[in-house]
């Protein structure tokens, strides 16, 4: 997703992902697995790290719980799957849905969750 106001941080998401699913082809018959795992909003200290304590995404109550996530890329590839959203319903329906919204869209979007100062508009 294009990422307003952490473009940089996206941008390296992005090449994550591709990169894990470049591997996973070229160790297709070494019995290696690559699974890309994509995490939403995850209750950790990364908010804070960032600076995005006072953004709409960073102040949410509604952040994965870490184990959730972790134990969903570990059943995800342990089962050999190329990639996994993780973990909550809303964050599963976001990765599906985003695969439908233009990048413009995407990116607008993205942009009211992470302005800086965002959260006071709440």
């Amino acid at each position: 997703m294009p990422g307003t106001y952490q473009a940089v941080y996206n941008a390296s998401k992005s090449f994550v992902l591709s990169f894990a699913l470049a591997l996973r082809a070229e160790l297709k018959d070494t019995g290696v697995t690559v699974t890309a795992l994509m995490p939403g909003p995850t209750d950790t200290a990364f908010f804070e790290r960032a600076d995005m304590a006072d953004t709409r995404i960073g102040a949410s109550e509604r952040k994965d719980d870490p184990a959730d996530v972790a134990r969903d890329g570990f059943e995800a590839l342990m089962a050999g799957r190329e990639r996994v959203v993780s973990a909550s319903l809303a964050t599963r329906l976001q990765g599906r849905g985003s695969r439908f919204l233009p990048d413009r869209a995407k990116a607008a979007l993205h942009g009211r969750m992470a302005e800086p100062g965002s959260a006071r508009d709440t």
